[in-house]
């Protein structure tokens, strides 16, 4: 009786403490060839793991253009980003004095139309594209590979 009480407490407050998620876009950048769609991905800057582009916000912009924006910056993609998430997916970062937060990252779908050889992040990551299965053994993230199993 006394644990249920416990967890009947808990349940009413930690809601109260408990920090938000912090909120990212990611760009889901797609191109078709004749094998069938493959999918962009990016080293990370830290562990080197394959992710998406992803980063933060941006004033001015919804989260599809700050994604756009991003795929750009740390790929070179050039392309139309649809204003409608495919869904979402939460990992934990590691912020600035090593404290780990749990992010929740909509993805919005670029439909890449060129790749460029220069641009901004091009000397600190890899990119490869990769078949659609390919990219679900990579990526790390549960919620992740769920979503591209589901392309």
């Amino acid at each position: 009786m006394k644990q249920a009480a416990i967890n009947t407490f808990r349940s009413y407050i930690e809601p109260v403490f408990r920090r938000p998620d912090y909120v990212q876009t990611a760009a889901l950048c797609q191109r078709d060839t004749a094998h069938g769609p493959e999918v962009l991905l990016i080293s990370s800057l830290g562990s080197k793991r394959w992710i998406l582009p992803k980063g933060w916000p941006m004033l001015g912009r919804t989260l599809a253009e700050a994604a756009l924006q991003e795929a750009w910056e740390e790929a070179g993609v050039k392309g139309t980003v649809s204003d409608a998430s495919l869904g979402a997916f939460s990992y934990q970062k590691l912020v600035k004095g090593g404290i780990p937060v749990t992010c929740r990252c909509e993805v919005y779908r670029v439909h890449v139309q060129d790749i460029a050889d220069s641009f901004p992040e091009q000397g600190q990551r890899k990119r490869e594209w990769v078949p659609v299965a390919d990219a679900v053994k990579r990526v790390a993230e549960p919620e992740l590979k769920a979503m591209l199993a589901d392309l």
